[in-house]
């Protein structure tokens, strides 16, 4: 399954300048949204990580995604793999559950994002999970930027990664891109302005 192309396919791989949610900026901008908005695919690339996760090993019992952006994915995942779906959610900028969700007493979960950066909001996710007494047992997404270390497509963790390294992370596809901080950018310097397409922003 090529990841790439299929982001390309669906419109969903941008080419600009993009503010990140890290405050950081890429000319480049993966855009999820595009990809899930048709069913079938969606579906089509849930089966997939589901059967990367099986073939691994790993067993779990529930997926928790973090809003907004994780929930189409992790929704799709808990799906293909017929298991229980909860989501966190940013409540006055921390991460909560709500909506009545509970979680088990040493239940297993997968945290699940459609992109994976640093993986700073799965991260929160997983805190959450572990302080009302489940167990994380890895992550998924349907893509990786490159900055953590997938376990079915190995690549070097870079210093940003927030994802703790005793878990496996589960992915269709890497894309690495250049990524600037915002007093040194060059596509600031070359007089343009970055935007935010993300879920944060507008």
């Amino acid at each position: 399954m090529n990841i790439e192309q299929i982001y390309r396919d669906a419109g969903a791989y941008l080419q600009g300048h993009f503010l990140l949610s890290s405050g950081k900026h890429s000319q480049f901008y993966l855009q999820s949204a595009k990809v899930l908005e048709d069913p079938i695919l969606a579906g089509k690339l849930a089966d997939e990580l589901a059967n990367i996760i099986a073939t691994s090993g790993v067993e779990f019992d529930s997926v928790c995604s973090p809003a907004l952006g994780g929930i189409l994915a992790g929704y799709e995942l808990a799906r293909a793999a017929k298991k229980r779906f909860i989501f966190t959610e940013r409540v006055e900028k921390v991460m909560s559950l709500r909506r009545g969700f509970s979680v088990k007493k040493g239940e297993r979960f997968i945290v699940c994002e459609d992109i994976i950066t640093t993986g700073g909001s799965a991260l929160e996710s997983a805190k959450i999970i572990e302080e009302l007494g489940g167990v994380v047992v890895g992550f998924a997404a349907l893509a990786n930027r490159g900055f953590c270390s997938l376990t079915n497509l190995p690549n070097e963790p870079k210093a940003e990664c927030k994802l703790p390294l005793d878990k496996p992370l589960f992915a269709l596809g890497n894309f690495e891109f250049e990524i600037y901080d915002a007093d040194s950018c060059p596509l600031c310097k070359d007089g343009s302005q970055a935007i935010k397409p993300g879920s944060r922003g507008n």
